[in-house]
């Protein structure tokens, strides 16, 4: 590619009945100035592509850099969503035993009060058999006994004396 000093420096041979000097060297100063603008332009175009692609580059970079984070979140939720799970289900196992565990032991315990309310009804009832003998008996003595017994006679209470 031609730059604007190649075209600056061209120097074109003279010939009998050639072109008119001045106006090809203006003419060529007019195509070395618009070539050099065109020039200076496509350079700093090639430039802010460059820029363009290295920002481009940057840009895709830190979108795979988000992704990836995205990603990793995803797979973190999902992880402490499996744990949470897990453990709900042991906290409720653990619940559901501890549950068995107390009724079992309510259930032991309303055996227990049964069979020791059976055996002080069985104390009871011994206890009233007993007491209603002890009071047959003593309605018996009583009943036995006779006014005489009570009130000494009056021979008796002599020889006593």
């Amino acid at each position: 590619m031609l730059t604007p000093m190649d075209i600056h420096n061209k120097e074109f041979r003279r010939s009998f009945r050639g072109y008119n000097e001045e106006e090809v060297d203006e003419f060529l100063d007019k195509i070395m100035e618009d070539y050099e603008m065109l020039y200076k332009e496509n350079a700093e175009l090639k430039d802010r592509i460059n820029i363009m692609n290295e920002k481009l580059q940057s840009y895709i970079n830190m979108e795979n850099t988000l992704n990836n984070t995205l990603i990793v979140a995803q797979n973190t939720a999902e992880e402490l969503k499996r744990n949470a799970e897990k453990e709900a289900q042991l906290i409720i196992q653990n619940a559901q035993q501890n549950a068995e565990k107390i009724l079992e032991k309510a259930n032991q315990e309303v055996v227990r009060i049964r069979m020791e309310l059976e055996r002080y009804r069985k104390q009871l009832n011994v206890f009233k058999a007993k007491f209603k003998s002890l009071l047959e008996a003593q309605l018996e003595s009583i009943l036995s006994i006779d006014e005489k017994e009570l009130i000494p006679d009056e021979d008796e209470e002599k020889d006593a004396e």
